[in-house]
């Protein structure tokens, strides 16, 4: 395969080497980003046979190429061009600066959560494997599993332990992140996040009842109460308190003689940022947390089917715009206050968009008889199916648009479907087939039925709208 040409014909699709700016790449995938992608000649890029599809996401215009192709290619363009190797860190973030506002507020609040989604699916899955175990008449008959067998009482209440860790201590771990991308040091902010769970303040879980008796324990500090409450599985006061911990240092490091810097700023800056947390910002950012957290625990439960088929027809258009990033902080919030909310109704949402995206570009796969796109097509549709979308939504779906059309006409009619059971997932992961593992064990035969209505109806969607394109087609 000639690299250096398929590079010649790519730089000349894109607009030229004027027209680019900066370039990295993934696994499969070129990310360039372009001065101007009114400059594209998709049509051109279409015709490519080494192209298996192209999307514009996050100030970033992306090239699938697919595993090995992609390295060889990328080092002709970096030749033919004079651009130094980049990070895809690097291509991000010039890629965010041509991003508006609000699309730089969910890049940041991806930036932040993205990173410990790991210890989150590590903590919500060990928590379904507790919620298996502790169920009642999941396999026995008006028993669980550990009043069945009491002799693994033990390690249901070890794996609950592991479980609570990461939600317990949520606060530290997006103290640490969160300080990190607002430009602070981190280990400041993960100080930080564990002085808002320290032992000796009332944990955050029991804040409720306390309010309730009027037993919430405080600090008087020259005639003023401060409550003494931690914020334990909280996400807003956190980063409220990040952000504000991080300006902090930045503003002591411009006044600090250098040769106490590393002694004054530290102290100042937790001692500060505290302060603050436990006052104002604590408070404040708890209260609109709750509020938060009520609001879409009540949407849910009382609009039902309606707020469920919109959900869900909405979902594949939030993802084309990226705005879907936003819900990691949402569902971290839902998964934290598990006890309250019962888990994400989100991630379930997800899943059932992801799998009539992966029907539709399956049922194209049958159906075409273009060899391009077959061959696009059969890869993409397995790995929407089990939770990666991009390669099927950008590279088929919304080419051909009436796969896309049918693809959400299926994730509202089966999103529909799972409102009514009230399906949740108790950790984050795969949205797709593998997210079995996510869900609630009451909630596992639903959404797999679900999934198999998400299926069915896109591809008999996708069939009919075939049918009807193809006859215009012919008039």
């Amino acid at each position: 395969m000639k690299y250096d040409q398929i590079a010649k014909e790519l730089l000349e699709a894109i607009g030229g080497k004027e027209n680019l700016s900066a370039l990295a790449h993934c696994a499969t995938r070129l990310r360039l980003v372009l001065h101007d992608e009114s400059k594209v000649n998709q049509e051109a890029l279409d015709k490519m046979d080494a192209v298996k599809g192209t999307f514009s996401t996050g100030g970033q215009f992306q090239i699938i190429l697919g595993a090995g192709l992609v390295n060889n290619v990328y080092h002709e363009l970096a030749r033919l061009t004079g651009l130094q190797e980049m990070s895809t860190t690097d291509v991000k973030d010039a890629g965010a600066k041509r991003l508006n506002p609000l699309q730089r507020f969910v890049k940041l609040l991806s930036d932040i959560f993205v990173p410990i989604i790991p210890a989150i699916v590590a903590g919500g899955l060990l928590m379904g494997i507790n919620n298996i175990l502790i169920a009642k008449d999941l396999i026995f008959e008006g028993k669980s599993l550990i009043e069945a067998y009491p002799e693994i009482s033990d390690l249901a209440a070890l794996i609950n332990t592991f479980a609570n860790a990461a939600f317990v201590f949520l606060p530290i771990l997006i103290g640490f992140s969160a300080t990190q991308r607002f430009g602070g040091n981190p280990y400041l902010g993960a100080a930080l996040g564990m002085l808002m769970v320290h032992p000796d303040l009332l944990n955050g879980y029991d804040y409720g009842s306390a309010l309730t008796s009027g037993s919430i324990p405080a600090w008087n500090i020259f005639g003023m109460e401060i409550e003494k409450v931690g914020y334990q599985g909280t996400v807003l006061p956190v980063l409220a308190a990040s952000f504000i911990l991080a300006k902090t240092e930045q503003f002591l490091r411009k006044y600090i003689p250098s040769a106490l810097a590393n002694l004054l700023t530290p102290l100042f800056t937790i001692f500060i940022t505290g302060i603050l947390t436990f006052t104002a910002v604590g408070p404040l950012t708890r209260l609109a947390g709750n509020v938060l957290t009520d609001g879409l625990v009540w949407l849910y439960d009382t609009a039902g089917v309606i707020g469920g088929a919109l959900f869900g027809l909405g979902y594949a258009p939030i993802v084309i715009t990226g705005m879907h990033h936003s819900f990691i902080a949402v569902e971290t919030q839902l998964l934290a206050d598990f006890v309250k909310t019962g888990g994400t109704f989100i991630f379930p949402v997800a899943a059932m968009s992801n799998v009539a995206q992966g029907a539709a570009t399956l049922a194209v796969f049958l159906m075409t008889k273009d060899k391009k796109v077959k061959g696009i097509a059969s890869a993409a549709g397995i790995s929407a199916v089990l939770g990666i979308t991009e390669p099927a939504m950008f590279g088929v779906n919304l080419k051909l648009r009436y796969p896309f059309i049918a693809a959400i006409i299926g994730a509202s009619v089966s999103t529909a479907f799972i409102t009514i059971f009230k399906v949740k997932a108790v950790a984050l992961g795969a949205a797709g087939l593998p997210g079995i593992i996510s869900i609630r064990p009451d909630s596992i035969v639903p959404y797999v039925i679900g999934m198999v209505i998400s299926f069915v109806v896109t591809s008999v969607m996708t069939i009919i709208l075939a049918k009807r394109a193809a006859k215009k087609a012919a008039q």
